[in-house]
């Protein structure tokens, strides 16, 4: 059996894809797998994630919103020259199904797919979904969604709800092995505040600011600042003598390690954060990104509403995120029922069933 994922752009694309393959390989360590990517960092962290694929190949695409005129029309190119190298890919692969997460790339691969009656499964990592799904919608066979209320987006597309896939090293962490991994206080409350692989500056500003304070009153705080912003949090450490309870990083292979060692996140809203927090229990404040696409401020809006978390708009984040902190990590009652709503919303099985379903579409059978 061949299948073929397409995936790129961002890690909330590539890695929901990476944990299917995982998932695809466990199920039948004989299906033959292959990635296309737009040559993102998705050619890195295919890379790096151990999975047998048995190619790799990149094909051309581009932005088409939010973007100025001149860049849509170069895209439009783009996306002609892309469709070309995926038909080709596929002739030369032929899949038996394929499987897009989002992102600029899967446009001319479902394409070629669908006029090559490749059956297509889209997998749907936020609640709403946004441009690119949207166009694609009309080519899939199935859509797979991370929440049931996401099906009132696909009326003439079937859909089945999987849950959104983790990858097997957030079901391996443990909280005794993050404690030792970063050298914890037991008894100290733990903070984890980041804001994804470039990092959000506004969250690591706001942070800085109140991180003394947070220190004083006995908080540990592991911080995932990203690389754009680094050079400054590093800066601001040093100065305070870079205090034993802070944990600084630029970047963090080991995430599923830090959300075990939390008792509270500080982030944006991406669509992870609807499956990484409520498989940890994990309680958190959310902060959708406000230049974007509304879809982080509906996934923040899901998880409040639901009790497992409590969303705060970026501008708001000088003069709230310090009280909003201390009263969850100073009452025990309250954080124990965020977190037990959080755990609630868990679907530990996401990529298993998210592999099945691409097995069936494929004519596999999966026991």
């Amino acid at each position: 059996m061949r299948i073929l994922i397409a995936a790129g752009g961002t890690g909330g694309h590539v890695y929901p894809a990476l944990a299917a393959a995982e998932a695809l390989m466990r199920a039948n360590p004989q299906i033959s797998l292959c990635f296309v990517g737009s040559g993102g960092l998705e050619r890195g962290l295919v890379r790096e994630s151990g999975i047998p694929f048995a190619a790799y190949d990149e094909v051309r695409a581009g932005p088409v919103a939010g973007v100025s005129w001149a860049r849509k029309l170069l895209s439009a190119v783009d996306y002609a020259i892309g469709f070309v190298q995926a038909s080709a890919l596929l002739r030369r692969w032929r899949p038996q199904a394929l499987l897009l997460t989002g992102g600029w790339s899967g446009l001319p691969v479902a394409m070629a797919a669908w006029l090559g009656r490749v059956p297509v499964l889209i997998f749907l990592p936020d609640i709403e979904p946004g441009a690119t799904i949207r166009t694609l919608r009309r080519l899939a066979r199935q859509v797979a969604l991370t929440v049931p209320e996401s099906d009132s987006y696909f009326p003439r597309t079937p859909t089945i709800v999987t849950g959104y896939p983790l990858r097997a090293a957030f079901q391996q962490a443990t909280r005794e092995a993050a404690i030792a991994h970063f050298g914890l206080d037991e008894e100290r409350k733990t903070l984890l505040v980041f804001g994804g692989s470039r990092g959000a500056r506004s969250i690591n500003r706001a942070l800085l600011d109140i991180l003394p304070d947070l220190l004083a009153d006995g908080v540990q705080v592991l911080h995932v600042s990203g690389t754009l912003d680094w050079p400054e949090v590093e800066a601001r450490r040093d100065a305070l003598g870079s205090p034993d309870h802070y944990h600084a990083y630029a970047y963090l292979h080991e995430m599923p390690l830090a959300f075990a060692a939390a008792d509270l996140a500080v982030s944006r809203a991406g669509a992870s954060t609807l499956a990484e927090f409520p498989y940890f229990g994990l309680a958190s404040i959310l902060v959708p990104y406000p230049h974007a696409w509304r879809y982080q401020k509906v996934n923040a809006d899901y998880l409040a509403e639901r009790g497992a978390a409590l969303r705060m708009d970026d501008e708001r984040l000088a003069e709230d995120l310090l009280p909003a902190i201390r009263a969850f990590l100073q009452d025990e009652a309250r954080l124990a029922t965020m977190r037990a709503c959080a755990r609630a919303l868990a679907r530990p099985d996401g990529a298993d069933r998210l592999a099945a379903a691409l097995i069936h579409l494929a004519g596999g059978n999966h026991s």
